[in-house]
């Protein structure tokens, strides 16, 4: 297999069996739940936040390693990365005993840093964004002769990504379509190129965030438009590969965009209902049919998720604002009478209609407000943003006035 060859069925074999041993043999799991909310005739779920560095980068990093001479693979390698590449890498590095240099960009979380630093590479932060890190990167190799180790836009990568293809197949010949996270586009481009070759029926979609759509404006002829904060940092690339993006114009069907706020839910909705842990790149694919239902209703989906390296705090913050999305949980703004005894008043009416108070905070100087009256904010936890209207109700019923200051669902 030469460095410009796009890689064949036979190629992506060859890495499956390379890496057998050494990489996670992830499942391929049914969400029945997730299938009936979205309206599909089944939905499957390819966990690759189950390899041992939490992404699907371990298996590329491994075979792209392996393949390395002995004289190459002694004057060490060099990858520019700010999470998944950066950690498949080096923890694969470490393993077969190749010296390993990895450039972060200075802004990189300190977490991913010390997850990294963890497997022994030197680790050097350098540069202001990844395309900064990446110069930094190839200019470093140069200067100390080192294998620059690209994280996608390599046959050996996009093969061993392609393993995961071959695993979907066995596991559910019978599939409709896939639906597959885009960055660079290694990984749909591995998936892609074995299933096509083993079922050319089945429909490949690609996602991206609408903040970074570099490969569907690429093979649209649009111009580029990339930039700002999204949770799915992981397929936030400005310039697709050459080699994928040949790859993706051959294989794949359609790539779809998808908003931040829909990126959010689909973490959710892994969590809450499949109690799987997802960061947004990972979470993207299942975004991509709650963004168009249309295009999959009644069919048999599957989807990769392909890392579950999320920070812990993000985590938390947007499982605490799906109750609020969902309307199990609300922040109420409620008027009272400033005087003994009424608080004890309000907090029963709650308790009373099953609102479950998890915060309350007393407002005495608002000046809009007459001296003896105050206003509370009270968090409040409950069963669907319809139950929220029948807390607000009765206590407007029983004399306090109440409005609702976070936002919800329309959905009960």
């Amino acid at each position: 297999m030469t460095e410009i060859a796009k890689p064949t069925l036979d190629d992506i074999r060859r890495a499956a069996e390379a890496i057998k041993g050494h990489v996670v043999r992830t499942p391929f799991v049914a969400a029945p739940r997730l299938a009936k909310q979205l309206g599909l005739a089944s939905l499957r779920v390819k966990l690759e936040n189950q390899q041992f560095t939490g992404s699907f980068k371990d298996r590329g990093s491994y075979y792209k390693l392996r393949s390395l001479s002995a004289d190459e693979a002694k004057r060490g390698v060099i990858a520019m990365s700010a999470g998944n590449h950066a950690q498949g890498v080096a923890y694969h590095a470490q393993r077969l005993g190749i010296p390993a240099t990895i450039v972060m960009p200075e802004g990189t979380p300190f977490t991913k840093i010390e997850r990294t630093a963890s497997f022994g590479p030197r680790v050097i932060l350098k540069g202001d964004s990844i395309d900064a890190a990446a110069v930094y990167a190839r200019e470093l190799a140069a200067k100390e002769n080192l294998v620059f180790v690209h994280p996608y836009d390599d046959p050996y990568i996009v093969a061993g990504q392609g393993t995961i293809g071959l695993e979907i197949l066995e596991d559910d010949p019978e599939l409709d379509y896939l639906v597959i996270p885009i960055g660079g586009g290694g990984l749909i481009s591995g998936i892609a190129t074995a299933v096509k070759a083993l079922k050319p029926g089945i429909d490949i979609y690609g996602v991206e965030s609408d903040l970074y759509p570099s490969m569907h404006h690429a093979i649209n002829q649009i111009p580029p438009a990339n930039g700002g904060q999204t949770l799915a940092d992981g397929i936030a690339v400005k310039s697709p590969g050459a080699l994928t993006r040949a790859i993706v114009e051959q294989h794949v069907r359609e790539v779809l965009l998808v908003d931040e706020m829909t990126v959010e839910r689909a973490v959710g909705a892994l969590v809450e209902t499949q109690r799987i842990v997802a960061e947004g790149a990972g979470a993207a694919a299942l975004a991509a049919i709650m963004c168009h239902p249309g295009a999959f209703k009644g069919c048999r989906v599957g989807i990769v998720v392909g890392g579950g390296n999320i920070d812990s705090r993000l985590l938390s913050q947007i499982l605490m604002r799906t109750l609020v999305l969902d309307g199990r949980m609300a922040t109420l703004r409620i008027e009272i009478v400033d005087q003994p005894g009424v608080m004890s008043t309000l907090t029963r009416v709650i308790g009373q209609a099953g609102g479950n108070i998890m915060d309350i905070t007393h407002h005495r100087l608002f000046v809009d407000l007459p001296v003896k009256r105050a206003e509370v904010d009270v968090l409040v936890e409950t069963r669907n943003a319809k139950h929220v209207d029948e807390i607000i109700d009765m206590l407007d019923k029983t004399g306090f006035p109440t409005r609702r200051l976070s936002s919800h669902s329309a959905e009960g």
